[in-house]
């Protein structure tokens, strides 16, 4: 099964300060995964234990039955379900067909507690979604 290059990865910003060491070892971790347009990626209030980087194709992001943005190429999601297992914030739909790559939530957490730089961009990202959400 194909995994994602490291460049891929370290263009996502919460992997962007990793080591060449590191991306390659955490891409050994993710296994590909295809969507076709129209396909439901993530449900809100459905759990969560994966979180995806995307390479090809884009997806719509609704909350509550509505849409509120888009997530293409070079893009991740699902950050909260590395940090808990509470339900799903938002539904995410394939738009086109996706090439993605899955991270489950058991490899990435010992891999984050072995490095605390990425713990915290783990909070920084956090910090944003929550300014998104009071925004509203």
């Amino acid at each position: 099964m194909a995994k994602p290059s490291p460049a891929l990865l370290r263009n996502v910003p919460l992997f962007s300060d990793l080591d060449e060491r590191d991306l390659v070892s955490l891409a050994e971790e993710f296994n590909e995964r295809r969507f076709s347009a129209g396909d439901t990626v993530a449900l809100e209030g459905e759990g969560g234990l994966m979180f995806f980087v995307v390479e090809s194709g884009e997806l719509s992001v609704e909350v509550h039955g509505e849409a509120v943005s888009t997530i293409g190429p070079g893009a991740a999601f699902g950050e909260i379900a590395l940090i808990d297992r509470r339900p799903r914030t938002a539904t995410v739909t394939a738009a086109s067909d996706v090439k993605a790559y899955g991270l489950p939530v058991f490899v990435f957490r010992p891999f984050v507690e072995a490095r605390p730089q990425l713990a915290w961009k783990l909070l920084e990202a956090m910090a944003d979604r929550l300014a998104v959400a009071e925004s509203r």
